[in-house]
């Protein structure tokens, strides 16, 4: 696999998102969990995301089973979050104060019996809190030796370059993919000037951009996708048969519709990390083989599936709550 950097780390350009070990997208259990980090480290893939809102902690208490049960140093470069949490009638804010943000660490560096993660993010923004105090605080929590390196997700262009100012900002994690082309109005070029890596999450389409597409059937399992404009009829099946043209290409080259859909971002920038996440071995090693695409082949790419392509938002009204819009 070919190397790309966050901060000063050097890490697989395809990640791993580990919000699969949650039950977000269906049952996962320890043993299927501990399945996908055992193809992490035989593919190379050894960046790991979670979060601790992930599972309510779940996705953070199985990797912190998997490395004690391995022992030795962790193979992964390691990146969690914190910001979200919620008020006492169980409704989802964002916390950005000093004392969340340091209290939410400490316990996600207990969950995977860690002295420090890799990169710690800032998962949501609180819109009460400037900015640049938080950067003061992530830049606090690098000074204590606790997090290496630290990031936002899901914010403005303009966010970025007001805290990087403050505090080196390592990584922003954004949604991207061939249906999601939003960061291309800034957040790309952004990123890329002031050496800011773009951890591309969702990077199929929430399964959009693979071979093996969510039909209405299974759509109505997931709670998140049963909610979302895309995955909601008549939008659900004008995508399934846009895509399908992708998958024929991708048949053609003899290639995964998943591989060539991450080859695709990882040709837009040295910058972009994909962190795909699934519950399968056999994904993931779709996922990790992929390579940038040659100019050619991103142009045939996006004659079948040119910018603005999908039918419906990416999120409903209640699932934009906190992702900045800048826009």
């Amino acid at each position: 696999m070919i190397r790309r950097k966050i901060a000063g780390a050097e890490v697989g350009a395809v990640g791993y998102g580990a919000m699969s070990f949650s039950d977000f997208y269906g049952p996962a259990s320890e043993e299927s969990s501990f399945a996908i980090l055992d193809s992490c480290l035989d593919l190379g893939v050894d960046h790991i995301d979670t979060s601790n809102v992930y599972g309510m902690g779940r996705s953070e208490e199985r990797i912190g089973a998997w490395l004690k049960r391995r022992g030795g140093a962790c193979p992964f470069h390691i990146a969690t979050k914190g910001g979200i949490t919620r008020d006492a009638a169980g409704n989802r804010r964002f916390d950005n104060s000093h004392a969340h943000l340091t209290e939410e660490l400490e316990k996600s560096l207990k969950r995977m019996g860690l002295e420090a993660v890799d990169l710690y993010y800032v998962h949501r923004r609180d819109p009460e809190v400037p900015i640049e105090e938080v950067a003061e605080t992530l830049a606090a929590l690098e000074k204590s030796g606790k997090a290496k390196a630290t990031g936002y997700s899901e914010i403005a262009p303009a966010s970025l370059r007001r805290a990087h100012a403050v505090n080196l900002v390592a990584a922003v994690q954004s949604e991207y993919s061939l249906s999601t082309r939003q960061p291309e109005l800034g957040l790309l070029q952004t990123c890329a000037e002031l050496g800011v890596a773009l951890v591309a999450f969702s990077p199929v389409g929430r399964g959009l951009l693979t071979d093996r597409p969510h039909g209405a059937e299974a759509v109505a399992k997931i709670d998140f996708l049963k909610g979302n404009p895309r995955f909601q009829e008549p939008n659900l099946s004008t995508n399934l048969a846009l895509t399908d043209r992708f998958r024929t290409l991708a048949a053609q080259w003899g290639r995964p519709a998943a591989s060539l859909a991450i080859g695709w971002l990882l040709a837009q920038g040295e910058h972009v990390i994909p962190i795909p996440g699934t519950r399968s071995p056999a994904h993931l090693r779709e996922a990790a083989e992929a390579l940038p695409l040659t100019p050619e082949e991103v142009a045939a790419v996006e004659a079948i599936l040119p910018v603005g392509w999908a039918h419906g938002d990416r999120y409903n009204a209640a699932q934009w709550v906190g992702p900045e819009r800048f826009c």
